[in-house]
């Protein structure tokens, strides 16, 4: 957890407390650090769940846990540990998550497929199960606290913790959907973002909530990238306790499905792009967006490589004008492209299209647009009618900074 906070940071919302989610903390001392470092979530009888999941081909053991356990599509508590992603450890590592489970299921006389698990942290190094456990025990009789401090337990290089809100009028209730999310590094998920956790009192069947996850992940967190690099832990949950009393949303036909869709999504949106403004050493918020593609798919893939070339993230961390990077990402991403039809533009500016220059081109407007915190790159292929918006950050050596000392 750093000490300096992003630029780009935003403060943590007013969020209510979800009916049927009692969170607390607590200290397992997985690091050599004076803060909690676990945290403790107990969800109600009924709570349906659903998630997304890091598609690495070397995934952590609470990744596969927790693949399992979605199944089955019901939960009643959540575990997660800062400061030790518990990945590559065979055995032991799995061995620690079953561990995790057991002792919370008997804490609450329920199954150890309710418990859900993630952890964050360095790879490589097996979890502790004494302190997991010694970790776990203080965390019961732990006083309950709300999101934001369990929002500020999950760091790890993050500078600020990370929160959204937002409501929906289902059946004629209101509901409420909360998420928190952590993450500064190794982003480019390949379906989440590190660790992101939702709540919502609203009743919802398992699998129109996986359904509605799914969807929402596909415009937001698999749309942000810091550093091209997809983590073994990346998880996103989602937690519906059905406190609100609604009639539950069973498919897209039931009354305030549409409605449950929007603010899922939105809230997804808002914590996605909390994660960019929290990029190790971030100063500028940057979105590309990219139309004129031949496919939605294809369109996806350009905006990524524009958003993951490290020339283009130095040119916007030095405020350089410099076009001509955004031309190489389009020609290097491997989809079809046409040089005398590519157009592209900063902020509102256009600065290149039909291949070249455009007459009379000044550059004063893009250097002062580069002046500030959020940059705006747009790039038209003139194909067809696919389109995507990515968001990323600059890089700058804060990065180096950061990674080059993450172990000490």
């Amino acid at each position: 957890m750093s000490t300096d906070r992003s630029p780009l940071a935003l403060p943590f919302p007013e969020m209510p407390g979800i009916a049927g989610v009692t969170p607390r903390v607590a200290r397992a001392r997985y690091k050599n650090w004076d803060r909690c470092d676990l945290t403790f979530v107990t969800l109600d009888p009924g709570t349906a769940v659903a998630g997304v999941l890091t598609q690495s081909k070397c995934p952590s053991p609470e990744v596969e846990w927790c693949r399992k356990a979605l199944v089955l599509g019901q939960a009643r508590a959540l575990v997660v540990n800062a400061g030790n992603s518990n990945a590559f450890t065979g055995n032991r590592g799995r061995a620690a998550v079953e561990a995790i489970a057991a002792r919370a299921a008997a804490h609450l006389d329920c199954q150890p497929s309710d418990v859900f698990v993630a952890s964050t942290g360095v790879i490589g190094v097996p979890l502790p199960i004494d302190k997991a456990e010694a970790g776990l025990d203080t965390a019961f009789t732990a006083e309950p606290c709300n999101l934001e401090g369990a929002a500020a337990t999950i760091m790890t290089t993050d500078t600020f913790a990370k929160g959204a809100v937002t409501q929906a009028v289902v059946d004629g209730r209101t509901v409420t959907l909360a998420g928190i999310i952590k993450g500064s590094g190794m982003i480019m998920p390949d379906m989440a973002t590190m660790l992101g956790f939702i709540f919502t009192d609203a009743a919802v069947e398992p699998e129109f909530l996986q359904s509605a996850l799914s969807d929402a992940n596909m415009k937001t967190f698999s749309c942000i990238t810091v550093d091209s690099d997809t983590s073994t832990s990346d998880t996103v949950l989602a937690f519906a306790t059905g406190k609100a009393g609604n009639a539950p949303i069973e498919d897209s036909d039931s009354d305030g499905a549409d409605a449950f869709r929007a603010a899922l999504a939105d809230l997804c949106h808002q914590l996605a792009l909390l994660v960019v403004r929290d990029g190790e050493g971030a100063q500028k918020l940057i979105t590309i967006e990219v139309e004129g593609a031949e496919s939605d798919r294809s369109a996806h893939v350009i905006a990524m490589s524009i958003a993951n070339s490290p020339l283009v993230k130095t040119a916007i961390a030095g405020e350089d004008a410099n076009w001509g990077r955004v031309v190489m990402a389009v020609g290097k991403a491997g989809e079809p492209a046409e040089r005398d039809r590519l157009a592209i533009r900063f902020g509102e500016t256009q600065v290149a299209e039909g291949g070249l220059a455009v007459t009379g081109y000044d550059e004063a407007p893009v250097a002062e647009h580069l002046k500030g915190r959020e940059i705006r790159i747009g790039v038209d292929l003139g194909l067809g009618e696919g389109r995507a918006t990515v968001w990323t950050c600059d890089l700058t050596h804060g990065y180096i900074s950061i990674n080059a000392d993450y172990r000490s």
